[in-house]
């Protein structure tokens, strides 16, 4: 594979600036990328959503003189505006993705979402939803362990975690666990005496309309130990703390090496990269730069599966494709269980193999045959009809609008174009894959034939089939 494609993969989530990389050279794409402005903006569809205080009291206000049927009937119809709105959201945010010139900031934004997991099915505030994506993003080149005292107070979080229900003398040690345990410092690396302390610390930390605030009547204010150390904290001190620890940037650095660029990153360089993040005192901005920089000079394609947003995107990009409606791929993610902003369990998506399911392969494989026949848009019948055999698939697929697929390829002769496509699309070719594609174009194929562009187009939906093609 083209190094520049690799490298717009990696950093993006697609190949769309691979040419750019190639003009600015990795070091100034980088920097463009991390001068990218943070956008305040709250999106329309959140314009009727409750989120302060007053919004709920009027909410309840409103049902107040209803029967048991009617605000049964108004709960009903609220969690479906609510569901709505949520998908809406994230139609929002994959057109972010797919929009900008240097997607860097919103590939971090999905990593953090993914490390700093706060789900609309649990939290069931959209406002608060996109507060904590906003805080995500405003933070993704900052300082991590500023982000982390911000992400403790934020509404999601408190709400996700429990912390609602942490106050003194009915201690709830899920937000202090997750903190150590998943957020910083990573199993092994502190004691179940620890949790409780924590805890003590989180207690009568709670919702407010501007983020979380702390209950003076639900507080701990006892001594406690924590981390060996011993005082009277709250939650910005005990992050603090944490950060003084030797462990502290390992968990971290191996996380941004498996988003990024291996999904097994030797403990060499998780070390090597820790260590150099612990002297920029935990700033991300460049610890990024110094590991896109140095592994950028090495061959290291191929060594990590992509998720279903890289692969979905990057066939998006490649077709030149613009749905202007998201949902078909918000249901693809769904499917693949990629769901944004409802994670599986605080742990978020996995990654890795299981990303490359024998179910997920055959979803991929036949979102490839919608997306080359021209189909953009696609029902919740047609995300269904992913899930059958290829037989059965093409008998049963839904009608939808159709379009004329424009795939950028250079004429010339059939080794010319499979060589071309395959340095896109491809971290490797066998001898035994490069006689299949031969078949598909023929060592008498004309580039001039009416019939070329479907001829190379046949032979595009057969690479990104190769099991080849869902790495990166």
């Amino acid at each position: 594979m083209n190094r520049n494609t690799l490298w717009s993969l990696r950093l993006g989530f697609s190949n769309q600036q691979a040419a750019v990389i190639e003009k600015m050279g990795i070091s100034k794409f980088l920097d463009a990328s991390f001068k990218i402005n943070f956008d305040a903006t709250v999106p329309d569809f959140l314009k009727d959503s409750p989120k302060t205080t007053a919004d709920f009291k009027e909410r309840r206000e409103k049902s107040k003189d209803l029967n048991t049927e009617q605000k049964r009937e108004l709960k009903k119809d609220f969690q479906k505006q609510e569901g709505n709105t949520s998908i809406e959201m994230k139609c929002w945010w994959i057109d972010k993705m797919i929009s900008g010139d240097y997607p860097l900031q919103e590939k971090m934004t999905v990593f953090l979402h993914n490390h700093f997991v706060s789900t609309y099915q649990k939290v069931k505030v959209n406002h608060w939803i996109f507060e904590h994506n906003q805080l995500l993003r405003k933070h993704a080149f900052g300082n991590f362990r500023e982000l982390t005292k911000a992400v403790l107070k934020s509404n999601a979080m408190l709400r996700y975690l429990d912390n609602t229900d942490n106050r003194k003398g009915k201690i709830n040690e899920n937000l202090s666990r997750e903190l150590l345990e998943l957020f910083t410092l990573g199993i092994g690396n502190y004691s179940e005496e620890d949790i409780k302390n924590g805890a003590k610390a989180l207690a009568g930390l709670s919702t407010a309309d501007n983020g979380g605030v702390y209950r003076d009547k639900l507080s701990n204010s006892s001594e406690i130990t924590y981390l060996g150390k011993k005082g009277h904290f709250k939650s910005d001190a005990i992050v603090d703390i944490i950060f003084e620890q030797k462990n502290s940037p390992y968990l971290f650095t191996k996380k941004i090496l498996q988003w990024f660029i291996y999904d097994n990153p030797s403990e060499e360089l998780v070390t090597y990269y820790g260590d150099y993040f612990r002297k920029k005192d935990f700033e991300i901005k460049p610890l990024l730069e110094k590991i896109f920089t140095e592994e950028f000079e090495k061959n290291a394609a191929g060594t990590k599966i992509k998720n279903p947003l890289e692969y979905n995107l990057q066939l998006l990009s490649e077709l030149h494709l613009q749905p202007k409606n998201k949902r078909p791929v918000v249901a693809f993610l769904k499917s693949q269980g990629m769901d944004l902003f409802n994670q599986p369990n605080v742990k978020g998506w996995e990654g890795g193999k299981s990303w490359l399911t024998s179910q997920i392969y055959l979803q991929r494989n036949n979102l490839a045959d919608l997306y080359c026949s021209g189909r953009e848009n696609f029902n919740q019948k047609a995300v269904t009809n992913m899930m059958m055999t290829d037989e059965n698939k093409m008998e049963n697929r839904p009608a939808s609008r159709k379009r004329i697929i424009n795939l950028d390829w250079d004429k010339g002769s059939n080794k010319t174009i499979i060589s071309e496509l395959s340095s896109r699309l491809l971290f490797q070719v066998d001898g035994e894959s490069q006689k299949d594609f031969e078949k598909i174009l023929k060592y008498d194929f004309d580039s001039n034939a009416p019939n070329a562009e479907q001829a190379v187009l046949r032979l595009f939906n057969a690479m990104v089939k190769e099991p080849e093609f869902q790495l990166i």
